[in-house]
């Protein structure tokens, strides 16, 4: 969410950004805003001037009728009270104009960093960097989940029948290799002096409202009828959402947090739940890194952060590649984010493992995550999330990429100790 402040000073830039975003239908937000700002401050205004009326009215009745002037004490008692009325309502249109303001700002996307190329939609993304050589074997490889059938590693159709499509049943070994991506992540990122949670798996809907938008809500995330609850798409939700409303000492930060939890999403829209397949689905774990810091290094974080999924990839000999999210495909929050691709030789293309992005402070401010500083005084805190792994989607470039002649996998050296010392699964 933007500061109001900026947005009184900066209209046009605030249109122009929106026009970058191909969301024109969003431009008149801005001159509502305005509007409604302004008739907000004339309240709040004229409601100051009447308390303090109010007020000085008030010690004169006492005045009055010591002196025995009941007639002119009755008529300023009819002025506060008139006052008062006045005031009742004003107050209630300040509450009004607050919540209309409000649900606006939150509509109106986030300013770009000046670097996000433009563009309208995801086929606009530009590569930024590969790592590794995408290479194509001379062998076919399969699709990844006749690779887990022949492994007996994976139950589909037992999961329809629990849970319908979008759900599966991971076994044996390829559920040990599942659990052992999840347990190296966790390491790495530990290495990385990353401090490690296990968060809550629910959150309330004011969290919600603070880490994401209402289109992305009603797309992604699953209510708990009944209760002031829904299942999280991704542990950043409630890793960000714990800082909700407190107040950090600067020379704590950064908070540099991974976390681990499982993912529950619709998965509404075009692409829809894959029939056959663990691409996309309603069920997955994940290990995400979050930060919390000062704005003047948060440039910095998203650098090392996309850079430590990229080198986490790579130890497990998976190629990739660094793809820059253009301003049409850049969700309303994110100021900058890049997508980590993990190269496919089956499909002979790169497809998305992981994305890192900086939300400057617009989360913080949704969330009010303030930073305590004496001598400028309190400022919002600079957000940024990305993920570490997520298998099993994970698992399809890791198979993929892993696959011998002979239908066997490949146990890179840095997940065998969590295989049991396994070197293949055969």
């Amino acid at each position: 969410m933007l500061d109001i402040k900026f947005l009184r000073s900066n209209p046009e830039a605030v249109k122009e950004n929106i026009r970058k975003k191909f969301q024109d239908e969003k431009l008149p937000l801005v001159d509502e805003v305005l509007t409604m700002d302004q008739e907000f401050r004339a309240a709040k205004v004229r409601c100051d001037d009447l308390r303090a009326q109010r007020n000085t009215l008030s010690k004169q009745i006492g005045g009055l009728m010591a002196k025995g002037q009941k007639d002119e004490a009755e008529q300023v008692k009819k002025q506060v009270t008139d006052m008062a009325n006045e005031l009742a309502e004003l107050e209630k249109r300040e509450e009004a104009l607050t919540a209309e303001i409000r649900r606006r700002m939150l509509v109106i996307p986030n300013i770009i960093d000046p670097s996000v190329p433009i563009g309208k939609d995801d086929s606009e993304n530009v590569e930024v960097e590969k790592f590794g050589e995408p290479a194509v074997p001379s062998y076919e490889i399969p699709y990844h989940v006749d690779i887990m059938e022949k492994l007996d590693g994976i139950d589909l159709d037992s999961a329809r029948r629990t849970s319908g499509n979008g759900f599966y049943y991971l076994k044996g070994d390829i559920a040990r290799l599942h659990s052992a991506i999840l347990s190296y992540a966790r390491d790495f990122m530990i290495d990385k002096g990353f401090t490690y949670y296990i968060p809550p798996f629910m959150i309330r809907s004011a969290v919600v409202d603070g880490v994401m938008s209402f289109s992305e809500m009603e797309n992604m995330m699953y209510k708990i009828e009944g209760e002031d609850l829904y299942l999280i798409g991704t542990s950043e939700h409630s890793m960000i959402g714990k800082f909700i409303d407190t107040i950090l000492d600067e020379d704590k930060l950064p908070q540099t947090l991974t976390s681990y939890s499982p993912c529950f999403r619709k998965e509404v829209g075009a692409h829809g739940i894959e029939e056959r397949g663990v691409y996309r689905i309603h069920q997955f774990e994940k290990q995400e890194m979050v930060v919390v810091c000062k704005p003047e290094d948060s440039a910095d974080w998203f650098e090392k952060l996309y850079h430590y999924t990229v080198e986490f990839f790579r130890s497990l000999d998976i190629p990739v590649r660094s793809l820059e999210c253009c301003s049409g495909d850049l969700a309303d929050l994110k100021v900058k984010s890049i997508d980590v691709e993990a190269w496919s030789p089956r499909q002979q293309k790169y497809f998305e493992v992981g994305s890192c992005s900086n939300l400057g402070d617009a989360q913080a401010r949704r969330l009010g995550i303030r930073v305590r500083n004496k001598e400028k005084g309190n400022y919002f805190a600079h957000t940024l999330n990305n993920t570490v792994v997520a298998p099993p989607r994970m698992l399809i470039a890791f198979l993929e990429n892993n696959y011998n002649p002979d239908g066997s996998i490949r146990i890179p050296v840095p997940l065998r100790m969590y295989m049991g010392g396994k070197e293949i699964i055969k």
